[in-house]
């Protein structure tokens, strides 16, 4: 069995080291929080996560929320003209529902799990310096966050990343339970072309049930207006304002006034979709290997982040389990490309969404208004964005998807 050290307690990395100990290695991983700190803190995702992650916490034993959390089993789309109105909607149900724990909630747990488990904890910030002591004192390290100096080891690859520059500016919220959605609780993408997107699921947080909404603001647009807000109060009120301006549907579900659930509730940020190369190499020639958000960094539109993590996480843990040789850059590019392999569409799929929409996009957006399978289909995309390719990806494959489900219906 080896010694393998995890910088980052997040999604990935607990979820790593956890299964891991699971397969009988000695693993240590490092945070710059304890579990308390964390759930004393400001929230950090909305981390809506899917049938297909959810499988994978559930081999482990770290579904601790499957019977206790609010659940939303369909996705919803909305797009409009850009003048007000809509151009389309679309609904359609998952095969299996989805659900968000609130970060503060679930890495404590996770981080108590893994003790209990035999693992060890190390609370520090780490830097060059310690990931130089971890790879003298382990067969192999895997960096599941960082930034700054530790982020820059892994460089970006153009060829992969499109984006050199934040798409949009980020509000991220946690509100006390909206009025019920018409049809069932789902996870709800709004899209104003040229403006912005408001996307939002049911949630469990703190204080329990909540909903979370993310406000995608296209920087430089009318969105654009959070220079000026300093406090979780002036947050909410910008929120509330955006919502009913540009959102009038979903702010029919505002019950008086919002609320936010607490005072931690509220992130602001922006995030340049980036892929980086996996091998980073220390000063002394010595290698680390980046897992998740460090790797693969998308914007939240499209929910794929945390469900990318344990995907990632699931191969990784596969990879060093049947592997019985050295932790070397040759197998740590190896081991990367196989999860590139799903992860690709991820990235495609959000880059498609942040970007102006393709002819033959909105043509499969449109005809899943009337096509109950195909509404299906795409609902289903968020847990896996492969299942939809070639088709959705490609403009020649969706003329001829398009086609065959005209010609089947005629």
């Amino acid at each position: 069995m080896a010694r393998i050290a995890i910088v980052g307690a997040g999604q990935g990395g607990l979820h790593l080291a956890i299964g891991l100990l699971h397969g009988g290695h000695e693993v240590t991983v490092l945070s710059n929080r304890t579990g308390q700190q964390i759930a004393d803190g400001t929230v950090t995702s909305s981390q809506s996560m899917y049938g297909m992650a959810l499988a994978l916490e559930r081999e482990l034993g770290i579904d601790f929320w499957e019977h206790g959390s609010p659940q939303y089993g369909a996705a919803s789309m909305w797009i409009g003209d850009g003048e007000g109105s809509r151009m389309l909607r679309w609904e359609g149900a998952m095969d299996v529902p989805g659900q968000s724990i609130d970060q503060r909630v679930k890495m404590p747990r996770w981080m108590a799990h893994f003790e209990v488990l035999g693992g060890t904890l190390r609370y520090e910030d780490a830097d060059i310096e310690t990931l130089e002591a971890l790879t003298l004192a382990h067969d192999l390290v895997v960096v599941a966050s960082g930034k700054g100096a530790i982020g820059q080891l892994f460089a970006r690859d153009p060829s992969r990343s499109p984006y050199t520059r934040p798409m949009r500016v980020l509000a991220l919220t946690y509100v006390k339970p909206m009025l019920p959605r018409e049809g069932g609780p789902a996870i709800s993408i709004n899209i104003n072309p040229g403006i912005g997107e408001f996307v939002t699921f049911p949630g469990l947080t703190l204080c329990g049930a909540c909903d979370i909404f993310t406000i995608e603001c296209v920087p430089g647009g009318p969105m654009d207006c959070w220079e000026d807000v300093r406090t979780p109060a002036d947050h909410l009120a910008v929120s509330e304002r955006l919502l009913r301006t540009y959102f009038p549907e979903e702010a029919k579900r505002i019950d008086g006034k919002l609320e936010l659930t607490d005072e931690g509730g509220v992130l602001r940020g922006r995030v340049t979709p980036t892929v980086k190369h996996p091998v980073g190499r220390l000063p002394s020639g010595r290698v680390v290997l980046g897992l998740g958000d460090v790797l693969v960094l998308n914007d939240p539109i499209t929910g794929q982040g945390s469900n990318n993590a344990s995907k990632g996480a699931k191969i990784y843990l596969d990879a060093i389990n049947a592997h019985a040789g050295a932790f070397d850059a040759e197998w740590m590019a190896t081991v990367f490309e196989r999860y590139w392999d799903y992860a690709r569409w991820a990235v495609a799929y959000t880059n498609m969404t942040l970007g102006p929409p393709p002819e033959h996009m909105l043509r499969i957006l449109k005809t899943a208004e009337s096509d109950a399978d195909l509404a299906h289909k795409m609902a289903n995309s968020f847990n896996d964005p492969k299942s939809i390719s070639p088709w959705y990806f490609d403009a020649a494959a969706a003329n001829d998807f398009l086609a065959a489900r005209a010609c089947a219906a005629a």
